[in-house]
């Protein structure tokens, strides 16, 4: 890393508010991965079923495919006594988990998980509109990098924590523990200082300011393609993500090998973390998004060759490209939404990102017993080329529009 690089990232974390945000999300974040693969550990032990385990990671989904609406929440009320109220009602609620030892009491679980989906869908949506605030916008991708960073290296501590703890110790243990980070995440956003107008009174039924935050994301020149391009890579990630234990089986190990690829692939994006902001002034949002995707591409066309080197490295390379459409992104919506319709946007933004995701993983899930995985990953890999020349041949005018935010200092 450059100096140039390293300096940018030095001022965000130099700012108090946006190193104590940061602060708060690595202490949230590490327990709700810890939460994320314990609860499908707990619901196995305490069931032996493979499907209702797997209907925790539902149950935390479903509430993005209400993102417009739920985004709503953030545009209402002033955003960091929101982010403060969402974390002490996911703690309160984390506690009662603490009876939940037959099957009987799985209910209880689902609804507490369905309900944490749904808060974190807003949370996200207050905290970016909060982070535009008090960050220099300038400084909006380093920071938004700084998160992903700090997001996927819980992501490779946290799940081991969680599943040991909840082997030792039970289900409720780990619940007990997501409950106390949320409490010490509470403290520091509560610690941090922003400035934050009233917001105006809403005007008109709560679906109608929910399509004005769709409207603003759909007709705007910038955020429409990336967002779009953003769900089809996750759509493809998720196909690809199906596939993995087909992959590992052809390299001739047992699927606890899958681990291995996964803290290869969270390196990747730690890394890319730490050189987005850079990225982003240098090449543009939609440039930045174009070349991650055709990085992961490639990583996830080549892994149909069955070579432990080559999987390897393409595990690093799809952790690197993958999260550079996402930041550059989201990145955007912050920097061309007005403040007003920022929770709004994010939150719809957030939904056409992510949701893919779970299709495909369902759809792989299917697919991977009917064809060759080879074949798809092949096929994967074409449609994200496709989407990555797509993306680069945007109109110019476009591109104009992108090079007035502080973070697009060099259009294509």
């Amino acid at each position: 890393m450059t100096t140039k690089t390293i300096r940018p990232l030095v001022r965000v974390l130099r700012d108090r508010d946006a190193g104590l945000y940061l602060c708060g999300v690595v202490v949230s974040g590490f327990g709700t991965s810890a939460l994320w693969l314990a609860s499908g550990v707990w619901v196995k032990d305490l069931t032996g079923s493979d499907g209702l385990a797997a209907l925790c990671v539902l149950a935390l989904w479903l509430p993005a495919l209400a993102g417009p609406l739920l985004g709503t929440l953030a545009d209402r009320v002033r955003r960091k006594p929101l982010l403060i109220g969402g974390n002490l009602l996911l703690a309160t609620l984390l506690l009662t988990l603490v009876g939940v030892d037959t099957p009987g009491d799985l209910w209880l679980l689902y609804a507490v998980l369905f309900v944490y989906g749904a808060v974190g869908v807003v949370h996200d949506a207050a905290g970016s509109a909060l982070v535009a605030t008090a960050v220099d916008p300038a400084l909006l991708g380093d920071f938004n990098g700084l998160r992903m960073t700090a997001t996927e290296s819980m992501k490779l501590l946290a799940p081991l924590a969680g599943a040991g703890l909840c082997a030792a110790y039970g289900g409720a243990s780990v619940a007990l523990l997501d409950a106390a980070t949320f409490v010490l995440a509470t403290a520091l956003y509560a610690a941090v200082r922003v400035r934050e107008d009233e917001p105006a009174p809403p005007t008109g039924r709560p679906r109608r300011r929910a399509a004005e935050g769709v409207r603003h994301l759909w007709a705007h020149p910038v955020l429409r393609p990336l967002v779009l391009a953003g769900g089809t890579a996750m759509l493809c990630a998720g196909l690809n993500g199906a596939m993995v234990y087909a992959v590992v089986d052809a390299l001739g190990h047992s699927p606890a090998y899958t681990g291995v690829l996964y803290a290869v692939q969270g390196t990747g994006s730690v890394a890319v973390g730490l050189l987005s902001g850079s990225a982003l002034r240098h090449l543009g949002a939609r440039r930045f998004a174009a070349w991650g995707i055709a990085l992961l591409a490639v990583a996830v066309a080549l892994r149909a060759v069955p070579s432990d080197p080559v999987a390897l490295v393409c595990g690093a390379a799809i952790g690197m490209g993958l999260p550079a459409v996402l930041i550059a992104a989201l990145t955007s919506v912050q920097h061309e939404t007005p403040g007003a319709l920022l929770g709004r946007v994010t939150a719809t933004a957030h939904t056409l990102v992510y949701a893919p995701n779970v299709v495909g993983l369902a759809a792989g899930a299917a697919l991977v017993e009917l064809v060759s995985h080879r074949l798809v990953l092949v096929a994967l890999g074409a449609a994200l080329l496709v989407t990555a020349a797509a993306l680069c041949q945007r109109p110019a005018r476009a591109e104009r529009t992108a090079s007035r935010s502080s973070s697009d200092a060099n259009p294509a």
